[in-house]
């Protein structure tokens, strides 16, 4: 009777976890939230915030490089490499590429700028932070406001 009862207490918890989280358990399971990479998102990009890297964004955008980036995370160090290489290091200055790394888009003959370390730093560190909800392959619009 006692393992009839501890039974039925575990069934009735896992049913109440699948029911509450909308059935994450299952769906998590089966398959991957892959339609979301085939969908645009937005990414407003904070002037206020990060001015340096949002006037070079802009900048670039102006120039012609494109506006959307498709998330490639697994690309990044080879874009960056690619897209840093020949251009001079500044003291004290960040060089800040776009189309980012992260891009399919970045790469060589992404535009270069120096800016300051803690301009650029900070806005890598927002952009990562905002789209770490996205798998590779999403396409990203960025909208510098």
């Amino acid at each position: 009777m006692k393992n009839k009862t501890i039974y039925t207490a575990i069934i009735l918890f896992v049913l109440f976890i699948i029911y509450f989280n909308k059935g994450w358990i299952l769906t998590n399971l089966s398959s991957p939230a892959s339609n979301q990479a085939e969908s645009e998102v937005t990414l407003n990009f904070p002037s206020d915030r990060y001015p340096e890297t949002a006037a070079h964004i802009k900048a670039a955008i102006e120039h012609e490089k494109s506006s959307i980036c498709t998330i490639d995370r697994k690309g990044a160090e080879a874009n960056r490499k690619e897209s840093l290489r020949g251009v001079p290091v500044k003291p004290n200055l960040d060089r800040d590429e776009f189309p980012m790394a992260m891009c399919e888009e970045g790469g060589k003959g992404a535009d270069i700028m120096h800016i300051s370390p803690s301009d650029n730093r900070g806005a890598g560190a927002w952009v990562s932070n905002q789209l770490d909800k996205y798998p590779d392959g999403t396409r990203v619009k960025i909208v510098v406001k």
